[in-house]
């Protein structure tokens, strides 16, 4: 019997490897899957992610059989990834060039060069071909976008396509080799050792630092002050501090609690609120403002109605991106304070994609998203001084998705850089990239050019680069063990060489040449690495969001230059 069952599992292995090898393109979407499940699983909070879980579930899947995977397929789906990061970070990517951001372009920099010096170093000590420093910088690194400019700067190379080949598979061997240790490494460093080796208190430096920015944190059972807007009726006692005021006056009272008289009830008629309009007692006046304000500034003084007509005023919430010259680089408390702000609220501040704590202290900047809530007419009008307000796009522009992509791998093939006795082109990857920057740069300057919906824009972040590392994983698969073995162990140590030095650099130059905020420099480290579990780790110790700020700027330059180091790192080894 036990023959027989042998037997059966050889007849089942074979013919899963017949069927994954005459339908390549289902190995594909199976690694996806299976790679998405790989990324949920965490211990102690740490967990692969969909893109690393691919790149395994690939390896995995390629013990089975040979795939066939398509070149043409996996540029094209790369190619996508980069465009839409690229259009992620454009609207952000000037800005973080800006004053105001320099210190954390500047840590970016230093440790995205330190990351790159560091991996040649240790491939030439190694002896690394191409394909493994490749890998041993994007695994190191944790930047698997890298895995992609690097592959195409090897298919670049002049080599028999036999050699080619097996060097675009160590890319993805050494890759998974070393980027658990890269993202465990950057993720422990930020949120623990970092800390340490400042000699600091996280929450101490926090604390501190939103009191600078004058964040309030929300109190148990109260909604925050910024996120939840309401209008309550209140009746004006006959010995309230207010009667006789005017509403002008009356507003000007809680100049700190931005409370507003929308309109109010005298003798049965409702009157619309008017700066001259004097309050009596007896009437019953509409207030708008936080709910936290209104039960805690208004509750215990005034006598709450229910007035449903009164308060029967059209409210409308909207995101506005944020275009104005006149209101970038103002703070929200400078803001506040205008005329045209009235009744208007700031339920949520994005910036990059990342939610920044609103608070008096913090600027906005061009390509930020406000989300904004008050009457209609109010909000209608800040819409036009803020910048445009941002109405889902439901098409994808593809003209414009289509010659950009062209125009940017062109102008990638075009350009070459001198790099020693070398000259390196800056790849179609690369082009593309800078070609998604400049388009979703124009986006803050003309809205309506090159809209392509946020789910759009995430399928081809999220789908193309797993789905890329997931075909890089089936054409290493074969080869990943004997390949692990000619590297030898030196490999995984020399990974965490590459993962650790550039954070130590990085926390030194940040904290003692630019003067960094502690907490602001272990964002900024977080997002030279592209790592937002980093982040989300500094956040969870401090328990506070503000090391955002010094993540956001610092992000997409960590995007640019280390995706831009998988071509580097090639042709410096290749030619070396």
């Amino acid at each position: 019997m036990p023959r027989y069952e042998a037997r059966g599992v050889r007849l089942i292995m074979l013919w899963v490897e017949q069927f994954l090898v005459r339908y390549p393109e289902l190995a594909v979407f199976l690694a996806i899957s299976i790679g998405y499940l790989i990324g949920k699983v965490k211990f102690r909070g740490f967990g692969l992610g969909p893109v690393t879980g691919s790149l395994f579930a690939g390896i995995l899947l390629g013990q089975f059989a040979h795939v066939p995977v398509a070149g043409m397929a996996k540029s094209f789906l790369f190619l996508l990834f980069l465009f839409g990061i690229g259009y992620s970070v454009g609207p952000q990517f000037l800005q973080a060039l800006k004053r105001d951001g320099m210190k954390p372009v500047l840590l970016a920099i230093v440790v995205c060069v330190t990351g790159l010096l560091t991996a040649i170093a240790v491939a030439k000590i190694l002896g690394l071909d191409p394909g493994f420093a490749a890998g041993l910088l994007s695994g190191s690194l944790t930047e698997s976008p890298a895995m992609g400019t690097a592959t195409e700067a090897i298919n670049a190379l002049p080599l028999p396509e036999a050699d080619r080949a097996t060097f675009v598979a160590h890319v993805a061997v050494a890759d998974a080799v070393c980027y658990v240790f890269g993202a465990v490494g950057v993720i422990l460093f930020c949120s623990v050792v970092g800390p340490r080796l400042l000699g600091i208190d996280l929450v101490a430096e926090a604390l501190k630092l939103e009191k600078e920015y004058g964040i309030t944190r929300t109190r148990a059972g109260v909604s925050s002050a910024w996120h939840r807007f309401e209008m309550r009726a209140y009746r004006i006692a006959e010995n309230a501090p207010i009667a006789g005021m005017s509403i002008q006056d009356a507003e000007a009272t809680f100049p700190q609690h931005r409370l507003f008289v929308q309109r109010l009830r005298r003798d049965g008629a409702i009157l619309e609120a008017a700066p001259a309009l004097g309050i009596n007692s007896g009437d019953i006046v509409a207030v708008s403002g936080t709910r936290e304000t209104l039960v805690t500034v208004l509750g215990p003084r005034s006598e709450e109605v229910e007035d449903r007509e009164l308060l029967d005023i059209p409210v409308s919430v909207a995101d506005i991106l944020l275009t104005n010259r006149e209101i970038k680089g103002r703070s929200i408390e400078d803001v506040a304070t205008q005329s045209w702000t009235r009744s208007l609220y700031l339920r949520a501040l994005t910036r990059g994609g990342q939610d920044i704590p609103i608070a008096p202290g913090i600027t906005m900047e061009r390509g930020d998203i406000l989300r904004v809530v008050g009457p209609e007419p109010v909000v209608s009008a800040a819409g036009k001084r803020i910048g445009v307000v941002v109405a889902p796009a439901t098409t994808t522009d593809f003209f414009v998705l289509g010659l950009a992509i062209f125009l940017g791998g062109l102008v990638g093939v075009l350009v070459t850089v001198p790099i020693g006795d070398m000259r390196i082109s800056l790849s179609t990857s690369v082009g593309t990239l800078l070609a998604g920057l400049i388009v979703g740069h124009l986006r803050t300057r003309f809205p309506l050019f090159g809209r392509i919906p946020d789910a759009a824009v995430s399928l081809m972040t999220a789908f193309g680069l797993a789905a890329f590392v997931a075909m890089t994983g089936l054409h290493a698969g074969p080869i990943f063990f004997s390949a692990i073995a000619e590297a030898g162990i030196g490999l995984l140590f020399g990974g965490m060489v590459v993962t650790i030095t550039p954070m130590i650099v990085g926390l030194y130059f940040g904290r003692y040449v630019l003067g960094m905020n502690p907490i602001l420099l272990l964002g900024g480290l977080a997002g030279a690495q592209t790592m937002t579990a980093a982040m989300a780790a500094v956040q969870d110790r401090s328990g506070s969001m503000v090391a955002v700020l010094g993540y956001t700027p610092a992000v997409p330059i960590g995007h640019i230059l280390l995706t831009t180091w998988g071509t580097v790192i090639v042709g410096i080894i290749a030619g070396s």
